[in-house]
């Protein structure tokens, strides 16, 4: 087994978590020195600061003008939650399934909400479900890119625009890194700590005028928790979509959010932190074409992700060993980069077939994700070589 020499170059920034994500470029501390702290956060200053986040969360997703915003507790899985027990059960149920966090809506619909009329489309991780059989007559489940196969959905073409049911879109590691078809969802939801590296325990729960409707015009035969209700009266709870949260909020998180979402302005907006996700993930493409011993789980380059790149080990030696092994192996690559300082948890998602998970969202550095590849080779040849030894 060759020996390799440690690379002389590290990564400035060594967080390539998928979640919480890397912090923006440039980010301190000192840029939440304004946060809107010590007072009620339905004072006019602390809600217009809440309104000021939803107002640019809409202007740099391009959300269209009559679609609703709303921050809502619980991160991505607390929005996600509140839109399908407040809503699902309408119609028959489509679900779709190729990672670990469609799985686990399957496990809410079904045995949770234990809805009867439902549909599980599944493909195994690193393939998406045939598209092509899903029935929107029915409300539709998915993700938008499953952060932990790393596969995402090519675009909204498959989604009929002449639905009669709803699209529930998981959107939390897609949301400021690839280009959601809005007049095709009509409930997204995503976090602040996924691709633009804010902090946790906030949601955001975005609706098309057709999910309003839903919410309007169908009581669920369920008790909803007060975090879920977004109706009164038969009517849309306005003020929850102008900054006034269901339940409080950390500001300090609201302002650090808010510093983020300027960064990204200055950067050119969505295009620009497409174009940042495009070329981080692009630089992990062009190194797995010439290494032979890994692969991208996703099979499809149309459906691979540009923020969760999902990897698998394709050297027989390591292919070839018991599940257990190769997943003792995967967290022995990441804990040696992690002890070296230059790649932070990036080991696979505990559901997910062993390997790596490598984030490439819009607030990596291309330069960092270039530094790290030759560590990544230097990793996999001083562990090949132990078990070269140990053989």
């Amino acid at each position: 087994m060759t020996v390799l020499a440690k690379p002389a170059k590290r990564p400035n920034c060594a967080h390539f978590s998928s979640g919480p994500c890397a912090k923006r470029p440039g980010w301190s501390s000192k840029h939440l020195e304004h946060a809107f702290l010590g007072r009620s956060h339905r004072a006019r200053e602390g809600k217009a600061r809440l309104k000021l986040a939803i107002d640019k969360t809409k202007a740099v997703l391009g959300v269209p003008a009559d679609y609703r915003c709303a921050i809502v507790a619980g991160s991505d899985t607390g929005a996600f939650e509140l839109a399908m027990w407040a809503m699902l059960g309408a119609r028959g149920v489509d679900v779709l399934a190729w990672e670990s966090f469609g799985e686990g809506w399957v496990t809410d619909i079904t045995k949770q909400l234990k809805l009867e009329d439902v549909r599980v489309l599944r493909a195994d991780y690193g393939r998406l479900p045939d598209l092509a059989q899903v029935d929107f007559s029915r409300d539709v489940v998915f993700t938008w890119n499953g952060t932990t196969s790393g596969v995402r959905v090519p675009d909204g073409k498959w989604i009929a625009a002449d639905r009669q049911g709803l699209t529930f879109a998981d959107a939390t590691s897609a949301a400021f890194a690839q280009a959601i078809d809005w007049p095709k969802v009509d409930v997204a939801t995503f976090s602040w700590q996924k691709v633009l590296g804010g902090e946790a325990a906030h949601g955001m729960l975005i609706l098309s005028p057709r999910a309003v409707a839903r919410l309007e015009s169908y009581t669920p035969p369920r008790p909803l928790p007060k975090l879920f209700r977004l109706v009164s009266g038969g009517k849309l709870m306005q003020a929850v979509f102008e900054g006034e949260t269901i339940n409080t909020p950390s500001m300090l998180c609201v302002e650090d959010y808010l510093d983020t979402l300027t960064w990204a302005e200055s950067i050119g907006g969505l295009a620009g932190l497409m174009r940042r996700a495009d070329a981080n993930a692009q630089v992990l493409f062009d190194w797995i074409e010439r290494t032979p011993w890994i692969a991208n789980l996703a099979v499809d380059p149309a459906t691979r992700s540009n923020t969760s790149v999902c990897l698998k080990f394709t050297d027989p030696a390591i292919a070839g060993m018991p599940v257990e092994r190769q997943a003792a192996f995967a967290k022995e690559f990441a804990a040696l980069l992690e002890k070296e300082g230059v790649a932070m948890d990036i080991a696979y998602y505990r559901d997910a077939p062993p390997g790596l998970r490598i984030w490439t969202g819009s607030t990596v550095e291309k330069a960092d994700v270039e530094a790290l590849t030759p560590w990544l080779e230097w990793a996999f040849a001083e562990l090949k070589g132990k078990l070269a030894r140990a053989a």
